[in-house]
């Protein structure tokens, strides 16, 4: 599971980006966390034509986002506004929940909360 973060992080080539590079192949990420990046990209002024065809072939799976994973994010509010964790990060930690799988950030208050999924933080 790969978090917006972390793979902005891979992208912009920044610590921890290799380690995040290493486990693309097969990862998964939220549909609203591809909106994440690519907003991240054109207030850069990136061109993101073309993007989540590129994610593709990194091995990236786009999940949309699933009434399941709402009531998840929802319930993980409670544990995690203390740190300011967005509705992007829940519904990363959602998805990550759905599947039972570990996840890849780069925003290191993840690693303080207690949360249903292994949480590596890159950084």
């Amino acid at each position: 599971m790969v978090d917006a973060s972390a793979l902005l992080a891979y992208l912009h080539d920044e610590p921890g980006g290799s380690r995040v590079g290493d486990c693309l192949d097969g990862a998964l990420m939220s549909s609203v966390n591809l909106c994440e990046v690519l907003q991240k990209a054109k207030q850069f002024g990136a061109d993101t034509t073309g993007l989540d065809e590129d994610l593709t072939e990194l091995g990236i799976r786009i999940e949309p986002f699933s009434t399941q994973q709402a009531l998840i994010a929802a319930d993980l509010w409670q544990t995690t506004r203390a740190c300011g964790l967005s509705l992007a990060d829940r519904a990363c930690l959602a998805l990550a929940t759905e599947h039972e799988a570990p996840v890849l950030t780069a925003d290191r208050a993840w690693g303080a909360l207690e949360l249903p999924v292994i949480v590596e933080v890159i950084r």
